[in-house]
């Protein structure tokens, strides 16, 4: 929205839109419609599937995953290659899904701003003005519409004529109650902040109560709704998932990149192979690589949510957002719906000396009993029926006689009852500062309770001023003149009903090691004591646009793009950080966090943005849901951990082997067979049970963190392979010489599958007697029966000495024993 428009005099803006109060003639609109375009957010450009399958490469890992494939294809290891490249279109086709879930979601935020306006359209110049009906997307700047209750605000517009006018505003600020319009103009010196003009109305909000003329100053994609929404950004950034899985996948391709050419120019300058050694090349690179990565991690965040709908009904719409959800370390989150209810409870009721008094609460509640009932309110007044709940049932002891609805101008609403002896009481309540206007009270009496009030408010309530006056009866009906020298009665005081097991929520939040952070559209004073009630040590109480202390628990008066920074400020500071939003003002905030969360009754654009969905909106249903990203987020690590340390541990040992002795380690089809029976085993980590540590703090797979950790464990493991060198020259003689190329080959592949059981076993973060340590037992079960039996024999394998197995035992002994004494090490640095 232009700003030379937002302060200016309502003669000035109709001056600039080159209109005026009777509105634009047809031939006008229809102009400026083909100039401006249709008054929506701009429709997302929509990209075929093979497009969106074809971007999905982009994905260094996938990438890395389809040369592996095509390669093994080109050297004719058919096997390999098909169930590499089935896992590379598995993960095209889930990111591709991700792409257009995301344009469903700009597509139903036109659908949100659909419908009609009334608008006042000439056929001429010199024609009278008609109101009609035009779809809202045929609106432009200039066209003067009509607002009444119930109406969506259909654009930016200034208000040119205003009654009792106020307005809904959440979907932009999350402001839990009305805001009052006028038509005032206001100077622009004047002009408070953002969503906060009295004389602008903005696209999204809806008509509370009132009625307006206003004109058209802004629309589509200029609006403050689309605005705020992003709708012209661009794509959602990183989540936690794809940075940690990108970071890996670099470390990954350097190894990967560096292997083939090394075994290829090692044996050509050594043994003076050539190209044969090509599909051996091939096989350490695959060897490498985590090729069940994508089945590992499908299965463990499928199994994980789909536990966690049946249990907690949290619906994880993108699997991804588990992980995410366990490297959480940060949850904003608003106030209104969330921390408390959407609705209002009397705290206290005060006579003028500040005590308790009930006769407060009783002339209060007799005033919005008529009121509700004589009024003729479009919708119930939130504080009305707070009254009502509290005193219990009176007002039917009087008759009613009239009743002056509340006003924004006046701030103040009267209900007159039938008194004694031809009399009316008038019941006078709403803003303490108009209703003390109107009492007859003394100078510093009137100060002092303005300071009453004052400290009130305060404390973050919202506070109610209650007078009476005894009128003589008549039949005319009463009028706000008749609203003076009344008797001040005290003051009733209101704060927000706190979300049942919020409390409990949050302790059990911390418990697991994640911080909340409050952003509210709502008054500094009114989010800081929600947060008191609730046991939350806010601290200082930051407002969104001043500087901003990274460290503030409570944020008030934010909009939706203060959220959307203020969630981008803290991931860029190195936190995991989710959302937790239901109203279109959230939806900015959802997209900029690693993991968006709305509850099923959010708004539909708010649903479709979020990545989990839960059935209530219920803070310990994201306690639960950040335990089961945990868990997944563990298995995945522990599979990771295992996998590249004695994989990289593998290629070094193969490396050396390939240069001491006179034919290959081991023969390609043994490389993959051995591939094969590992990643078999690898697939109980999805079903592993991890320990209680693993759960309570969040989990995220940093990439130097897990190269620092292969490369030790890596290095340990090629120590235990090339000491079966030994083991060989030892205990093979004769006929079973060093030589022998079958006998070695058993013997390594024997040896390769036992130190990886023992690594499963070992370095896993699960419970001893889970799915992990049978797996192992099965593997290396698989290490001893494998090379004696026919299979082996088909594999070029044979039988192995016993005095090989009693060595090797030894060196296996030590290596468990070195295994066991690097990790406790590495657990109590960790713990520092």
């Amino acid at each position: 929205m232009a700003s030379e428009g937002e302060a200016a005099t309502s003669l000035q803006v109709l001056r600039r839109l080159d209109t005026g109060p009777r509105g634009l003639t047809e031939a006008e609109a229809a102009a400026r419609l083909t100039d401006l375009g249709a008054n929506s957010p701009p429709l997302p450009h929509t990209a075929s599937w093979p497009l969106r399958c074809a971007r999905a490469l982009r994905d260094p890992f996938t990438a890395v995953l389809l040369t592996l494939g095509l390669v093994s294809a080109l050297v004719a290891s058919w096997g390999t290659a098909v169930v590499i490249l089935a896992l590379v279109a598995v993960s095209c086709g889930l990111r591709a899904a991700g792409e257009q879930r995301a344009d469903r979601s700009l597509a139903a935020l036109r659908e949100l701003v659909a419908g009609t306006a009334t608008v006042l359209r000439r056929a001429g110049p010199d024609a009278e003005p008609r109101p009609r009906e035009v779809p809202v997307a045929d609106l432009v700047p200039g066209d003067v519409v009509r607002l009444g209750p119930g109406d969506l605000v259909p654009a930016d517009v200034r208000l040119l004529r205003a009654r009792g006018l106020t307005v809904h505003q959440a979907v932009l600020t999350g402001e839990s109650v009305p805001v009052a319009k006028a038509a005032a103009d206001v100077p622009a010196a004047a002009a408070p902040g953002p969503f906060q003009e009295p004389y602008l109305c903005f696209q999204g909000s809806g008509v509370a109560s009132g009625s307006a003329t206003a004109v058209v100053v802004e629309t589509g994609e200029r609006t403050r709704f689309a605005a705020a929404q992003g709708v012209a950004g661009g794509r959602r950034e990183a989540s936690a998932f794809d940075r940690s899985v990108h970071g890996i996948s670099w470390v990954l391709i350097r190894f990967m990149l560096l292997t083939p050419p090394l075994v290829l120019m090692a044996n050509a300058a050594l043994r003076g192979r050539g190209l044969e050694t090509l599909p051996f090349a091939v096989a350490v690179a695959v060897g490498l690589t985590p090729e069940m990565l994508p089945v590992i991690v499908t299965t463990c965040l499928a199994r994980g949510a789909a536990l966690l709908a049946r249990a907690h009904r949290v619906v994880v719409r993108r699997l991804p957002a588990l992980h995410d959800l366990g490297a959480v370390d940060v949850l904003c989150l608003d106030k209104t719906g969330t921390l408390t209810q959407d609705r209002p409870v009397v705290e206290r009721a005060l006579g003028p000396d500040g005590a308790d008094d009930p006769e407060v609460l009783r002339w209060a509640a007799v005033g919005a009993w008529w009121t509700l009932q004589l009024a003729e309110l479009p919708v119930p007044d939130a504080l009305d029926e707070a009254l009502l709940t509290a005193a219990g049932p009176v007002g039917e002891e009087y008759d009613g006689v009239g009743a002056v609805p509340f006003d924004p101008g006046r701030r103040i609403a009267t209900a007159v009852v039938a008194g004694p002896l031809g009399t009316h009481v008038l019941v006078t309540k709403g803003a303490a500062e108009d209703v003390l206007d109107r009492c007859d009270l003394d100078p510093a009496e009137r100060e002092r309770l303005l300071a009453l009030a004052a400290h009130e408010a305060g404390a973050g309530l919202r506070v109610l001023g209650v007078a009476t006056a005894r009128r003589p009866a008549r039949t005319r009906p009463r009028a706000a003149a008749d609203e003076y020298g009344l008797t001040f009665r005290g003051l009733v005081t209101f704060r927000d009903a706190l979300a049942p097991g919020a409390a409990e929520a949050l302790r059990g939040l911390a418990g697991l090691g994640v911080s909340v952070r409050v952003l509210t559209g709502d008054h500094p004073s009114t989010a800081a004591r929600a947060c008191r009630d609730l046991g939350l040590a806010a601290g200082p109480v930051a407002v969104a646009g001043d500087p901003l202390d990274p460290d503030a628990v409570v944020v008030a008066r934010c909009t939706p793009e203060d959220k959307a920074r203020i969630v981008a400020g803290l991931r860029a500071a190195g936190h995991t950080v989710g959302f937790l939003g239901d109203g279109v003002n959230d939806v900015p905030a959802l997209r900029a966090a690693d993991v968006g969360i709305a509850p099923r009754t959010a708004v539909d654009l708010a649903r479709e943005t979020a990545d989990v969905v839960l059935a209530d909106k219920d803070l310990g249903a994201i306690g639960h849901a950040v335990t089961a990203g945990r868990h997944s987020s563990a298995n995945i690590a522990s599979y990771l951990r295992v996998t590249l340390s004695s994989n990289l541990g593998n290629v070094i040992a193969m490396l050396a082997a390939g240069l001491l002795l006179p034919f290959l380690p081991m023969l390609p089809v043994q490389v993959l067979a051995q591939n094969l029976c590992f990643d078999a085993a690898q697939l109980a980590f999805a079903y592993d049970r991890p320990g209680p540590a693993a759960l309570r703090r969040p989990t995220v797979l940093r990439p130097r963190a897990f190269l620092r950790f292969i490369t030790g464990f890596g290095v340990l493991n090629a120590v235990a392979d090339l000491a079966t060198f030994g083991v060989l020259g030892l205990a093979l003689r004769g006929p079973d010489a060093l030589d022998d190329e079958a006998v070695f080959h058993s013997a390594w592949f024997t040896e390769n599958l036992l130190t990886q059981a023992l690594v499963m076993f070992l370095l896993r973060c699960g419970t001893r007697s889970g799915p992990v340590g049978r797996a192992a037992a099965v593997l290396a079960a698989v290490g001893l029966l494998l090379p004696p039996g026919p299979l082996g024999a088909a594999l070029g394998m044979t039988g192995l000495p016993p005095a090989y197995y009693v060595l090797l035992a030894a060196v296996l002994g030590l290596y468990a024993l070195a295994l066991r004494t690097v990790r406790t090490v590495r657990a109590r640095h960790d713990r520092r």
